[in-house]
């Protein structure tokens, strides 16, 4: 592994519930904490991408608002999916912090 692909972005608090009777995955996006600065100013405009992914290959997906000017956003927002079953035995989670220069506050 690269060392640059060992080096922490900071952490995020997230939950997920699936209803296999519904066929419903619900992601809550909490918040996140300690993230790396990525601008000149010492901040970042965060948001966190949630995709589901199947062999590779992503089915859907969405975004939350992005939070300017921090380094510890909350969010508190939900996103659900529809996933049958057969589809949520095979699980990819990633997690995916982007790097955007921007000049904030």
């Amino acid at each position: 592994m690269d060392s640059d692909q060992n080096e922490k972005l900071g952490d995020i608090c997230f939950s997920l519930r699936y209803v296999p009777t519904a066929g419903k995955l619900t992601v809550v996006i909490l918040e996140a904490k300690n993230l790396k600065k990525m601008d000149v100013g010492g901040l970042s405009d965060p948001y966190v991408k949630i995709a589901i992914m199947q062999n590779g290959k992503r089915l859907k997906k969405k975004k939350t608002s992005i939070k300017k000017c921090t380094l510890n956003p909350y969010y508190n927002e939900s996103f659900s999916f529809e996933v049958p079953f057969e589809q949520i035995q095979v699980c990819e989670n990633v997690l995916y912090y982007p790097i955007t220069k921007t000049n904030c506050c």
